[in-house]
């Protein structure tokens, strides 16, 4: 009797509850229409909160039927009186067959395919059984993506995410799929498959619904500081002691955006020449504030190539610091562009903010006055060195990188526990995208250090200042770890990400012994923003780059004389906007983007590396790849940096020459290396050419173009140069 007037009691409140509820979490949903029960139905939502069946009961169908595990049936009985649900023990393998049983009677069905609530911020794995589920029953699946109730109190993230009562969420229902069956495989690969096809619609959908068409960056800065609080510590830098809170970063965005601002106001671009420093994020964002396109000078590139590269952005103003300018030695440099170029010295706009600037800061901070959302203005214009004789701006919108920081968070998860090292400069998309926005806009604190080449203090800085994510090159990597104590890195690090060149096996095996670490290696471009795989804590696959990320398309176009594989094109929301040619202006990337690198991909979607398109020798007419010299070589000399590059050969068209810096090294001990590895004669080189150090690019990449014209420089002057 009681449980009869409980019920009627439900139902007449119910009613009244559904947009109350609603209001308090002030739930937006979309994709109602893409719904058709007519059909077999499967939903399937990510878990972030015990609130998502909650909320989504209150704008669903009625005839739509939950899976409840039977402790939360036994918890919540009386909420779930008023909802078709189907109580199941996950541990029962009988559990699935009932679910099956459900849909095949035509009942739409929600399924939380990760199991359980997520305590990582990032989707857990999902289970196979709903593989299962989609074959057997051929229902169409329905990704559901929930975001805002993760800082929910009702969330398994507390000490992770700031949490509040009623947080704002969104509820988006995506485009319906299908698992096809096929009659080649067990029903035991069929399911692994189908239940990999489910994840990736998952992730893709979680994706779409946190892109917008157009954005600015400085209004997401905005909107990280409303999710993870103003008194949020998010950037230290080391060099000048200085700590930010979301408060204080916005207050000296706004200061200085609003004193710039007259030297700016006609300006559609700036240079800016500053290294990694709390100072340059807030320059960077000043500029976002004004609807200012940055672009971003390679102080490692030399005095011509920044000259060029001014050049190649048609910029007047160069915004940098007197401090820097003396510490790296750059007085050349500034004389020069002095002449075509006004240099603008952030000391000297910090002695001439006045009290109204302060102030007008304020009320724009309390307003939450926004910067400008304009596909021509919200850009970033990074430089490459390429083989031209010029370097190219690479346009980057906003949206791209913030796209590519979605995809990152999408795989992986971070959260406001994790710290990460900004060591790598941000002339570098890797140390600009993953490095500094990725925290600064996902409520991590990011410890800023201006130089990624100190070897012995970055392994201190990570022990010291308790870092759990580290970014760097294989170069950068092997450096720190020659220097570090095995403490320095066991001690907290959780995530270290290796990217912009191969990740030597060497490396990858100190780092595993000496630290107990897995490093996580990926692939991408500048022109990508820069990630476009990545090996990732749920799906690794030692030698290869990991998965293309969430949103990304590929395709492999043919190359002469490569059998398996081909040259890697790609598409997606982090692909650049196009070019900047020295002399010819903006060229707008193709609807395929071209890599540049010969790659294969498994039937799980892994990408392996083989070589550049440009790294080849083509001996007697036969491609050899010169990157696979080189791990060849690395075998022979395990302990040094080596580069192949090709020389003329009047005999066979071309010859390979390694460029090292082991002293010990001699040809015929590589040479026999090789042979005793299986390798035909073709792979290897004809001489090793012995150097003290061998230049590098600011990322830490080896220069290869700089070291291709020594060598054809070298091959001219001495064409019979010894061995060693």
């Amino acid at each position: 009797m009681m449980k009869r007037l409980f019920y009627m009691l439900l139902k007449i409140v119910l009613p009244i509850l559904r947009p109350v509820v609603l209001a308090s979490f002030r739930v937006k949903v979309s994709g109602l229409q893409q719904l058709n029960f007519t059909e077999r139905t499967v939903l399937i939502p990510n878990h972030v909160s015990l609130l998502d069946a909650v909320l989504l009961a209150l704008i669903l169908p009625k005839e739509v039927a939950f899976v409840v595990n039977t402790k939360i049936a036994q918890r919540f009985a009386w909420l779930l009186l008023f909802r078709n649900h189907i109580p199941v023990d996950p541990l029962n393998p009988y559990s699935v067959r009932k679910m099956l049983k459900t849909v095949q009677r035509g009942t739409p069905l929600v399924v939380f395919p990760e199991g359980r609530v997520t305590t990582t911020g990032g989707m857990m794995k999902v289970y196979g059984g709903i593989g299962y589920i989609a074959l057997r029953s051929q229902a169409q699946m329905v990704p559901v993506a929930i975001r805002g109730l993760e800082h929910a109190k009702l969330s398994y993230l507390r000490g992770k995410l700031k949490q509040r009562w009623f947080p704002a969420a969104t509820i988006s229902i995506g485009a319906p799929f299908q698992v096809p069956v096929s009659d080649e495989s067990s029903m035991r690969v069929q399911k692994e498959r189908a239940t990999e096809v489910i994840r990736s619609h998952m992730q893709n959908h979680l994706l779409q619904s946190q892109l917008k068409p157009e954005l600015n960056l400085f209004n997401e800065l905005l909107a990280a500081k409303q999710q993870h609080g103003a008194s949020f510590v998010i950037c230290e830098d080391i060099v000048s002691d200085t700590s930010l809170t979301y408060r204080k970063l916005l207050l000296a965005v706004y200061t200085m955006a609003y004193r710039l601002k007259p030297e700016l106001v006609h300006q559609q671009r700036v240079s800016v020449l500053l290294p990694n420093a709390a100072a340059h994020v807030i320059t960077l964002f000043s500029l976002f504030r004004l609807g200012v396109t940055p672009a971003l000078l390679n102080y490692s590139a030399g005095k011509q190539a920044m000259l060029d590269a001014c050049e190649t952005a048609s910029v007047q103003i160069i915004l940098t610091s007197k401090t820097f300018i003396d510490k790296a030695g750059l007085h050349d440099f500034i004389e020069s562009a002095a002449n075509k170029h006004t240099i603008i010295y952030l000391e000297e706009v910090k002695q001439t903010i006045r009290l109204k600037h302060k102030v007008m800061a304020l009320i724009q901070y309390m307003s939450k006055v926004q910067g400008p959302v304009d596909k021509d203005r919200n850009e970033v214009i990074l430089f490459t060195s390429g083989s031209e004789s010029k370097p190219k701006g690479v346009i980057l919108t906003h949206r791209n990188i913030y796209a590519n920081i979605q995809q990152a968070r999408t795989v992986i998860a971070f959260n406001s526990t994790d710290v990460v090292l900004g060591a790598m400069p941000m002339f570098h998309s890797f140390g600009l995208t993953a490095g500094t926005m990725l925290p600064i806009l996902s409520g991590m604190k990011v410890v800023m250090y201006p130089n990624p080449l100190h070897y012995k203090v970055i392994p201190e800085l990570v022990y010291d200042r308790s870092i759990t994510i580290l970014f760097g090159t294989s170069t950068f990597l092997a450096a720190y770890a020659r220097t570090a104590h095995p403490y320095d890195f066991a001690y907290s690090l959780k995530y270290v990400v290796a990217g912009a060149e191969k990740l030597k096996e060497e490396v990858r095996q100190t780092w595993s012994d000496k630290f107990g670490i897995r490093i996580l290696e990926g692939y991408g471009t500048t022109e990508t923003a820069p990630v476009v795989s990545l090996n990732t804590p749920m799906h690794t696959k030692k030698g290869t780059v990991g998965r293309l990320l969430p949103g990304m398309e590929y395709r492999l176009e043919t190359v002469e004389g490569i059998e398996h594989g081909g040259n890697l094109l790609v598409k997606g929301p982090n692909v650049m906007k196009g070019y900047l040619i020295h002399g010819k202006g903006f060229m707008p990337c193709a609807e395929w983007y071209s890599c540049g690198d010969v790659v294969q991909i498994d039937e799980m979607g892994y990408l392996t590396i083989q070589a550049r398109l440009q790294s080849f020798a083509k001996i007697g007419g036969e491609k050899i790849s010169l990157p696979m010299v080189e791990e060849f070589v690395a075998v022979a000399l395990p302990h040094a940096v080596c580069a192949a590059v090709s020389v003329p050969d009047a005999r066979k068209g071309e010859r390979i020459v390694i460029y090292h810096n082991d002293l010990s090294a001699q040809l015929q001990q590589v040479k026999e290396s090789i042979k005793q590895q299986g390798q035909p004669a073709i792979y290897m080189p004809s001489e090793l050419r012995y150097v003290e150090k061998l230049p590098l690019l600011g990322s830490g990449k080896v220069d290869y173009v700089t070291i291709k014209r020594i060598a054809v420089q070298e091959n001219q002057d001495h064409p019979a140069k010894g061995a060693n």
